[in-house]
């Protein structure tokens, strides 16, 4: 066993937000040793096994980030990346012409990639709308839990204590939900404002003849390869990631 392994078993774990899941039984290990999965002891909920990715261990607690977080900031990275390698590749065209022909293959392969990120976005924004429905009605699970305990209170049945303690649980978890759908939010106009649409314009082949010019990737896939040019355009600044698992 790695030492590793020795000091997250047993941690408490939660997830970004601050809610609690459980504490770490164990983990599964490929032949290298390195750790792949780690199993959660969830009380009634059962045993979960979640990737090793998917976990920050810190001192004390070991934090889980959604899937749907680690694959949009993945994309973004990549899509961020990509976009700055076109604006760099129609600066040394625009530099020099003789470097047209060979500019074109290199195009060729950035190009092929934004369509492959294309799909791969659109299957990430489906993920997080999806999310963000399953939040909706968990919101109003908690809210009809705590109207019944209200409802319980006026009838004389439960303190006001007794109250006060169920609200302020629900209040603490509509909060976590409140900022998770925030970050997705966020997440969702990043994606948009890094929209190959908007950063770069289209540019006709009659008015550039002889120029290999990058189509912006359409929301329908297509059989053929065009033809456009990179204008030249400022550099992208990527915002710095927020430091999000100790909101």
């Amino acid at each position: 066993m790695s030492n590793c392994e020795v000091e997250i078993i047993g941690k408490p774990v939660k997830d970004m937000y601050g809610a609690p899941m459980g504490k770490i039984l164990g983990t599964s290990t490929d032949v290298d040793g390195s750790i792949q999965t780690v199993g959660i002891n969830c009380g009634s909920e059962g045993l979960k096994q979640i990737a090793y990715e998917q976990l920050v261990v810190q001192a004390e607690v070991v934090i889980f980030i959604p899937k749907w977080r680690l694959d949009s900031q993945r994309l973004l990275k990549q899509k961020e990346l990509v976009i700055r390698r076109l604006n760099a590749l129609m600066e040394i065209v625009s530099d020099n012409d003789s470097m047209k022909s060979d500019a074109e293959i290199i195009h060729e392969k950035y190009h092929t990639k934004l369509m492959t990120l294309q799909r791969t976005e659109f299957e990430i924004s489906s993920e997080l709308d999806n999310r963000v429905v399953e939040i909706e009605e968990q919101e109003k699970s908690v809210k009809v839990l705590l109207f019944d305990a209200n409802v319980q209170l006026k009838s004389n049945e439960i303190s006001q204590e007794t109250f006060g303690h169920v609200q302020k649980e629900t209040d603490e978890m509509l909060q976590h939900m409140k900022h998770e759908k925030d970050e997705i939010s966020k997440v969702k106009s990043r994606l948009s404002n890094l929209s190959l649409e908007d950063m770069i314009p289209k540019v006709s082949p009659s008015e550039i003849p002889g120029t290999y010019l990058p189509e912006p990737p359409s929301n329908e896939p297509s059989s053929k390869t065009q033809l456009m040019t990179v204008p030249q355009q400022e550099k992208i600044q990527a915002e710095p990631e927020s430091n999000w698992f100790n909101e």
